[in-house]
């Protein structure tokens, strides 16, 4: 006896203390359990590819101004959203959001919200802005002119003063001299005494008493050094000095001259000047904080719209959504990213349009499928107050309401599949079975065995998943499958040796399908630990946890569920109750007849069961080259469950699914905040010819099939060119530093890149750090974002944008965002898939090929079982291809998992009819045995496992439907294989490589001919 067989000897002779261990183990493992975390986030399917880096990297140090972000997308629907009621209406939903204090507390900072009716209302206020200042300017100027002819008079009257002083001072120097007598100096002077008089009231009349008293003062000092000039003058032509001293002293008395007509001029009008500079300055402020991009806030924007009349909303919605933006550059030449790619540019009407609101994510991750409860529950919160301010006409979409439908759509999920499952396994085990205490011991069994499971995960830090709900389904499968080999190889025991009793009979069948459960144990671990091999955690997790599972099962119904069954039935046969029933199929009838029908094929042409075989192999192999992979959010997002559904009673009753149709609607219609490519370029990007190369990728991209193109034509790309263009739109200190830099005129600055990238941070830091990334003053690196096509493959924008990228020339740029990144997740589940089948194969095949070289002496019986599961695993996925199903998160392990699973029926069926052509004897007797004994077992267990995995085709979650239906399909056909096919395989093994072979055994039985005589 083997040391296997003593193992399982002893659960008979130990069966009190192997209970009592067993259970204590039991509420030890199982106290793990509510430690168990939830996610539903895609994040956790990255790998540390260079993509992913990559794209964390730009998550890190690229900030937009509303840093950690994550945007709602509201799509408003209505006959006319461009109507000033549609669009107040859109400003009135915003401020009600902001209304709402635990709504508000989410939204971020700065601009919480932006649409076509911002951009209108802004766009109309900046306008009007720009159109007072432009009258104060003009007033200002009006003014300032003004002032200058004041001054220009009033030096005009100091000219006239000093001239009229010259003529004073020649009348002196005549009558000193004797040429002008008394009485016509006294007139003339008179005379002069009056124009100086009329000059100073002319030159005085409209200003104030203060600035009359400041200008006669410099008139008086004007006069005065008229008068020292006028007698240098004289002393000079006399010859009284000479040239040198006549030139100093005029020079300082011009100088003097300077002094006076400052004060005579600005002196008088110092209090106007100061005012108008005051004013001139209080302008500049305001054009600056208009240049700069100082939003108006929800208040003055609605109050903007609501005093606008129609016919001026219409004459500003056909500027900014014209195919330039009217010129009005800045935000309004974005405004297109607002309205359906259908939409007819400058039309003012629409059908249509989007709403984008910013939340704070306060750490969250910036992929798909997660959120945390307060996004959740603030977006719920959201589309509650559209749909009321809307009428129901309004979409919300958002990584909150994504996240609850995912989370939704799980337990909705097990709501409906866990007791489908249970119920179909009760009523295969009621046929199966007919004892109710057996078909309670097996329920038993299979919740220890999920207690064991889910209390491992929680011990080890496990999350539970999506892929995680096919885990008790799983089980359940498998676990009664190990029930039923148990307890029908336990009654074939008692029918065979009625005397035996069931102490004896437990052993006996325990030892003789112990082995062949072992072997199944360890082959099924080994497929679903090939999974280890993945760069994607999740289904390496999936792995662990369905192998602990699996480990869990045998030792629950290998060891606790056959103790507690002889107890009990020793304890009820010793009250006089008769627990001998019979094994399922061994009774004869069509039953019977169906299963061996597979002894019959080997009997009568085993070579043409297998050629056949071989043929529809090489068929399903040929599919399997053809099958695709995905993955993507949509497969995570449920439809609308079906009608019958909503007849289900509270709690199985499913909620509604609309993301997923949103989503379409979105893809179909609008530019997807959350669908880009980015380009992370690195390296000297200060090189003169830097942004040249980033304007050549622009232009690359826009000729892209994925490339998402607006209304106007144009694509959504966001680079540090483009918000260079909108800021020099905005603000003349940074145009004139962009045109500056641009010596060829191309609109693309080719020198001191520098020098452009300070003036932008300067000028609007905000919208620099979203594209260009400096540390330490040192400029780092560039990023250009590309938005796609809703419905474009992350294959295609994965080659597209890398072509993109590899054109750049002494700068390092690589493609990113989140297709990419789901794309080399593909590429991992394909590889996913190709790896494990090949370890698992490997391993299951060394494994056979020893244990049945130490068991049976036979190496080759090893590799006959398996080929079995190699056929399986070709019809798999050829079907696969037939249906269309690609390889995704779930299914991709479908091929690990078909070995792991499939090559249980085989070492049943083998591991039996070894047994039996030892005692039989005969080929075809051990064959009919085998096949009506075990094949009975394998139908039982096939059937429960095929309806345990069938139910997830009700899941709510595609990804599940699909593995449910795979999975069972995949069930069929491991237990067709084995019991059509095998028997034929096992037929010729035994022939040339078995006892056959050494002559040790007879080929036919009394009355059956050999395949060679038929």
């Amino acid at each position: 006896m083997t040391l296997l067989d003593r193992l399982f000897e002893n659960v008979t002779k130990h069966s009190r203390a192997i209970i009592a261990v067993l259970l204590v183990m039991t509420v030890l493992v199982g106290a793990g359990a509510p430690m168990i975390e939830q996610s539903s986030s895609l994040d956790q399917f990255q790998s540390d590819s260079p993509a992913a880096k990559k794209l964390n990297y730009i998550n890190s140090n690229f900030t937009t101004g509303n840093e950690n972000t994550t945007t709602v997308q509201v799509i408003l629907k209505g006959d006319n959203v461009l109507s000033k009621e549609a669009m107040v209406n859109s400003l009135q939903f915003q401020q009600r959001l902001r209304d709402n204090q635990t709504i508000n507390e989410t939204l971020a900072e700065g601009t919480a919200s932006t649409g076509v009716a911002n951009v209108i209302a802004i766009s109309a206020i900046q306008q009007q802005k720009v159109a007072e200042l432009k009258a104060s300017g003009a007033k200002l100027q009006q003014r300032g002119q003004q002032l200058n002819r004041t001054a220009a008079g009033l030096s005009d009257a100091l000219n006239q003063t000093r001239a009229l002083q010259g003529k004073y001072d020649q009348l002196n120097a005549s009558h000193q001299s004797g040429d002008v007598d008394n009485e016509s100096y006294r007139q003339q002077s008179a005379k002069i005494e009056a124009q100086l008089s009329q000059v100073r009231a002319t030159a005085t009349a409209n200003l104030s008493a203060e600035q009359s008293a400041t200008f006669n003062k410099s008139a008086q000092q004007a006069r005065g050094l008229q008068a020292k000039l006028d007698g240098l003058n004289a002393s000079y032509q006399s010859g009284d000095i000479d040239e040198s001293n006549y030139k100093q002293q005029a020079g300082e008395i011009q100088s003097q001259f300077g002094k006076v007509y400052k004060l005579g001029t600005q002196g008088v009008l110092a209090d106007e000047y100061t005012k108008l500079g005051e004013q001139s300055e209080k302008l500049q402020q305001k054009r600056s904080a208009l240049e700069n991009g100082s939003m108006p806030t929800l208040a003055e924007q609605l109050d903007q719209l609501q005093s606008m009349n129609q016919s001026r909303i219409d004459s500003l919605t056909k500027a900014v959504l014209s195919d330039d933006g009217g010129g009005s550059g800045g935000m309004a030449s974005q405004a297109l990213a607002f309205m359906p790619t259908s939409y007819d540019t400058g039309s003012t009407e629409a059908n249509a349009t989007m709403l984008v609101i910013f939340q704070k994510q306060e750490g969250q991750s910036s992929m798909e499928g997660q959120a945390s409860d307060m996004l959740v529950s603030t977006q719920q919160g959201m589309k509650t107050i559209a749909d009321e301010e809307f009428d129901h006409e309004a979409l919300v979409f958002g990584s909150g309401i994504i996240s609850e439908e995912i989370n939704q759509s799980m337990a909705d999920s097990l709501a409906i599949v866990g007791p489908l499952a249970l119920l179909f396994v009760i009523l295969t085990l009621i046929i199966a079975y007919r004892d109710v205490l057996d078909i309670l011991l097996g329920i038993l069994g299979i919740a220890f065995v999920l207690v064991w499971t889910f209390g491992f995960m929680g011990w080890a830090g496990i999350t539970f998943n999506q892929m995680f709900i096919a885990v008790p389904v799983l089980l359940i499968g498998l676990a009664i499958d190990y029930a039923i080999h148990v307890f029908m190889r336990h009654r074939e025991e008692r029918e065979t040796n009625p005397d035996e009793d069931v102490r004896g009979s437990m052993r006996v069948a325990l030892v003789s399908v112990g082995a062949a459960l072992t072997w199944v144990t360890a082959t099924t671990v080994i497929g679903f630990l090939s999974n280890l091999v993945s760069p994607l955690p999740p289904i390496q997790d999936f792995g662990i946890v369905s192998s602990v599972g699996i480990v869990a099962a045998l030792i629950i119904f290998g060891g606790l569920i056959p103790a507690l069954k002889l107890e009990l039935d020793g304890f009820l046969e010793s009250r006089g109750f008769n627990r001998k029933k019979r094994a399922f199929g061994t009774g004869g009838g069509p039953l019977g007849s169906i299963l061996t029908v597979g002894a019959t094929a080997a009997r009568k042409a085993p070579l043409v069961v297998i050629v056949l075989t071989l043929l529809v192999s090489a068929a399903g192999g040929y599919g399997a080259t053809k099958v695709d992979t995905s993955f993507s959010q949509e497969d995570f997002l449920a439809s609308s469950p079906p009608h019958w559904t909503k007849q289900l009673p509270e709690p199985f009753k499913p909620g509604n699914y609309s993301a997923k149709q949103n989503l379409d609607f979105v893809n179909d219609n609008f530019v997807r905040e959350d669908s880009q490519a980015q380009l992370l370029v690195e390296g000297d990007i200060t090189r003169d010819d830097a942004l040249e190369q980033v304007k050549r990728a622009e232009e690359q991209a826009a000729k892209k099939d994925v490339t998402l193109t607006l209304s106007n034509g144009e694509p959504q790309v966001q680079s540090p060119l483009s918000v260079m263009k909108q800021v020099a739109a905005q603000n003349e200190t940074f145009n004139q530093t962009f045109t500056a830099a641009d010596t060829d005129g191309d609109g693309v600055p080719d020198k001191n890149l520098e020098t452009v990238y300070d003036g932008l941070f300067a000028a609007a830091p905000d919208d620099a750090a979203g594209v260009i990334y400096r540390e330490d003053g040192n400029y780092e690196a560039l990023r250009v974002t590309i938005s796609l096509k809703g419905g474009a493959s992350s294959s295609a924008v994965t080659t597209q944008m890398r072509e993109v990228a590899d054109n750049f020339d002494g700068l390092t740029a690589t493609a990113t965002g989140q297709s990419i990144v789901f794309e080399i997740v593909q590429d991992d589940l394909l590889n996913t898939v190709i790896e494990s089948l090949v370890i698992t194969m490997v391993a299951v095949f060394a494994f056979l090929m020893l244990i049945y070289r130490i068991t049976e002496g036979s190496a080759t019986l090893g590799a006959v079982t398996l080929l079995p599961v190699v056929f399986s695993v070709a019809w798999i996925l050829g079907t696969m291809y037939l249906l269309g199903m690609p390889f995704n998160v779930l299914t991709g392990m479908i091929t690990s998992l078909t070995v792991g699973l499939g090559v249980a029926y085989s070492i049943h069926l083998s591991e039996r009819y070894n047994v039996e052509l030892e005692r039989q004897g005969s080929v075809w007797e051990a064959m009919h045995v085998s096949l009506t004994g075990t094949g009975g077992a394998l139908l039982g267990s096939a059937a429960t496992t095929v309806g345990g995995f069938g139910v997830l085709a009700f899941a709510i979650l595609p990804a599940l439907q699909q593995f449910g239906i795979i999975t069972g399909l995949t069930i069929i056909y491991a237990f067709i294989a084995s019991v059509l096919v095998l028997p034929s395989l096992l037929v010729v093994w035994t022939r040339y490589f078995g006892p056959g072979a050494r002559g040790s055994i007879e080929l036919k039985s009394e009355g059956a001919p050999t395949p060679s005589e038929d």
